[in-house]
């Protein structure tokens, strides 16, 4: 498995679907999904997902570089229920894990259960289906043989319950092509949409090299889960470069973290989630010493795609260039 810093033929979205989750706020998901499709594709072809009757709305919202294509879908969190793309003898191949609305919390999920096999299919991709629950968001790689992910999502009970620690390590690195797993043991403390994915709190940039996520405030409990995230990651031979403020926003009433490392790297940028916190430049800068050879860019999208439970990273997929 290509890292996601490696180059990339294109980049996948899926047009926000589940009202339920946005209520009043869908047509800003829109609009926050078409911006980040218009982003991306200033860098690298993008396409747009969307269920048959919302065809004519996403396409009318994207860019004219963007390709918009009718696949029915329950959700939009295509890192989650897309495939993971692997180079196998110079071919790609998409691997379709099994998904299952992130422990059946979300129904239905039937539609997003296939589509990762529906979009390669559409795209010529060669597909394997793997017979393990596992979402693109609990994992990252750094292309040369070292996965991370977090305890708290892999090892849930929702997930694999009959499959120990060990075998689902094995099954990673066997499927994946990766020769160890570092366990995290935590998500972020309000993730628990996906019982704490690891695309909030580390992102490798190179080999056995990650950022992380800190937390600046004592007072939360992120302050001690990401600082043992760091320790952890540290014990395990990573070099760990900090992005050490975590914003929160309240939208509806409801509280969630907007987490500068929930990033999509794509060819020759970054785009980062901004919620208008304080310091949102400063983390901006940040990051361009972290990954110097790229774009650094904000959107001011961070809260309305953590009011539907995720941010940049979830509602984006990479497909590798060979």
């Amino acid at each position: 498995m290509p890292a996601e810093f490696a180059r990339h033929s294109q980049t996948v979205i899926c047009w926000p679907a589940r009202s339920e989750i946005y209520g009043s706020r869908l047509a800003e998901a829109q609009t926050a999904h078409a911006a980040l499709a218009n982003t991306i594709s200033g860098y690298e072809p993008v396409t747009m997902i969307a269920n048959p009757q919302d065809l004519t709305a996403a396409r009318n919202a994207c860019a004219e570089n963007v390709v918009v294509v009718a696949l029915e879908i329950d959700d939009a969190w295509f890192r989650d229920s897309g495939p993971n793309y692997v180079i196998e003898n110079g071919e790609l191949i998409a691997t379709c894990w099994t998904f299952n609305g992130w422990g059946e919390k979300f129904v239905p999920f039937d539609k997003d259960a296939t589509i990762a096999t529906r979009w390669a299919a559409h795209a010529g991709h060669k597909t394997r289906k793997i017979n393990m629950v596992l979402e693109g968001g609990s994992l990252n790689v750094d292309g040369a043989g070292t996965l991370i992910t977090t305890e708290q999502c892999l090892l849930h009970p929702n997930r694999n319950p009959k499959l120990s620690r060990d075998q689902i390590a094995e099954r990673l690195c066997s499927e994946l092509g990766q020769q160890r797993v570092v366990w995290l043991p935590f998500g972020l403390a309000l993730d628990d949409d996906t019982d704490g994915h690891v695309d909030n709190v580390a992102a490798f940039i190179g080999e056995k090299t990650v950022i992380m996520q800190g937390c600046d405030d004592k007072n939360e409990a992120d302050f001690s889960r990401c600082a043992t995230n760091i320790s952890v990651a540290k014990d395990a031979g990573l070099t760990v470069h900090e992005i050490p403020v975590l914003p929160y926003v309240v939208t509806d009433s409801v509280r969630a973290a907007v987490p500068y490392l929930n990033f999509y790297i794509c060819n020759d940028a970054v785009i980062v989630p901004v919620c208008g916190h304080d310091a949102d430049s400063e983390m901006l800068a940040l990051l361009g010493e972290f990954i110097p050879d790229r774009d650094i860019i904000g959107l001011e999208i961070g809260e309305i795609l953590s009011r539907g439970g995720g941010g940049i990273h979830c509602i984006t997929q990479q497909i590798p260039a060979i």
